[in-house]
């Protein structure tokens, strides 16, 4: 039995955390979660995902420094980050994707079709 794909879920709403996580964990994936850049930092040290959900706006550090910082580092270069934000007009997406994102899912999440989104990102489409 194939082993469950990390997804570190880097958001600081309780509520939209939750949500994430539980359409995740439905899907089969394995979730963990951050509330702060800090977080974050600290969770990737124990633990390299295949994908990173990334808010935009978090306390302290913001989604899209903390992404840039992350595409400067060994091993989490090649991490796949996705923004994830309530902020979906053609200027945030380019700034998401300038910060060094693969892609963007708008908040709130679509249930129905969030597990799929996140699956075509780690390229798992139809597998």
């Amino acid at each position: 039995m194939a082993a469950k794909k990390a997804v570190l879920v880097v958001e600081d709403d309780p509520a939209s955390q939750l949500l994430t996580r539980t359409v995740l964990e439905q899907a089969g994936y394995e979730v963990l979660t951050a509330s702060s850049a800090d977080a974050a930092l600290a969770q990737l040290d124990t633990r390299l995902p295949a994908l990173i959900l990334m808010d935009v706006d978090l306390p302290g550090r913001d989604g899209l420094s903390l992404t840039r910082l992350l595409k400067t580092m060994s091993p989490t270069t090649a991490i796949p980050v996705v923004a994830l934000t309530s902020h979906s007009s053609l200027k945030h997406r380019q700034e998401a994707m300038a910060s060094g994102c693969l892609g963007f899912i708008a908040k709130p999440i679509d249930v129905k079709s969030f597990a799929t989104r996140v699956a075509e990102f780690i390229g798992e489409a139809g597998s």
